[in-house]
């Protein structure tokens, strides 16, 4: 049982130093020797768990999805509609990218271009959304004429240019910009708009914001 304690700490402090590297400075840059000495472990450690980088980040990527897949599940049950859960975990997605550098590691390496076979986290991220937005669809939730496809490339991009414009600032994830962003978009997705008012507002008992301003920006010292 010690043992096992042991070595499921060991795999989380290399996933954590692992997701600092990766969101820091993008995988191709990332090393695992640099890696094994932000976990406090040796290389040979390293590999007994992880035989080579890609499984490394495949490994941040699965608990980025898992993170976000929890988060859903919490907030599936208070949502009053799909598009409302959508607007809601879309928010808290981006403060989970402000504040959890898994999380933000798992946004980035889906889009980096040094990683062909990337395609884990991301792919996920756009079947949910979609997967919402069809859902929003069947009980008349959306105007007429709107593709589900097409509203969930927009939003899938959006998000993924918030983590990358709040690499080096917060501020650009903050959520008044998340505010702008749906102010723009609801009234063109929505039947009706004004049924949605107020459900881009972060909940300021639960801000994740407020956590992530204290939070390391992940930048690594080799």
């Amino acid at each position: 049982m010690v043992k096992q304690l042991r070595a499921a700490r060991t795999r989380q402090a290399l996933v954590v130093a692992a997701a600092e590297f990766f969101a820091a400075d993008g995988y191709a840059l990332s090393s695992l020797p640099a890696i094994s000495r932000r976990a406090g472990v040796s290389t040979g450690a390293l590999h007994f768990h992880f035989p080579n980088k890609d499984a490394l980040a495949i490994e941040v990527e699965s608990a980025a999805r898992r993170s976000v897949e929890q988060l859903v599940a919490d907030r599936r049950p208070s949502a009053a509609s799909a598009l409302h859960l959508l607007v809601t975990v879309t928010r808290e997605v981006l403060g989970a990218v402000a504040a959890d550098v898994v999380v933000r590691a798992g946004f980035k390496l889906s889009v980096d271009p040094s990683r062909k076979n990337a395609m884990g986290f991301g792919c996920w991220w756009r079947a949910w959304v979609c997967e919402e937005l069809l859902r929003a669809q069947r009980s008349g939730e959306l105007a007429e004429g709107v593709s589900p496809d097409r509203v969930a490339a927009v939003i899938v991009a959006a998000t993924v240019g918030f983590e990358v414009l709040g690499a080096e600032d917060r501020d650009r994830i903050s959520p008044r910009h998340v505010e702008q962003f749906w102010s723009l978009v609801l009234p063109q997705l929505a039947a009706r708009g004004d049924q949605f008012a107020g459900i881009a507002h972060p909940d300021t008992c639960s801000d994740p914001w407020s956590r992530a301003k204290s939070a390391p920006t992940g930048r690594s010292s080799v």
